[in-house]
Formats: structure tokens, sequence, C-alpha cells
């Protein structure tokens, strides 16, 4: 099953981004480093709740 995950920069807490996400497959949080426009650089994103 699908479900929506917001995405987090783990600098500014800012939630930039969404994208989804198979539950079965990857139980555990996404994280990737990609672009802040807040930060204005790339940082690690973090799924959050």
């Amino acid at each position: 099953m699908r479900t929506k995950a917001t995405l987090a920069c783990m600098e500014c807490k800012q939630r930039n981004y969404q994208t989804n996400k198979n539950k079965r497959t990857t139980p555990d949080r996404l994280e990737f480093k990609k672009y802040c426009r807040f930060c204005r650089r790339h940082t690690v994103h973090r799924e959050t709740k």
C-alpha cells in the first residue's frame, strides 16, 4: 500500500517535498539529500509524520 510521505529539511525544519512511499518495501523513514530553498543549499531531508 502506497502512502504520502512529507520530507522535511533537518537543518531548518521546513517541510519542502512530498512523495509516495510503499510501506511494505520501506518500513523505515525515507532520507534524501535534496535542495532546500530556505537554506539555499543541498541538505538532508527526512520523512516526517
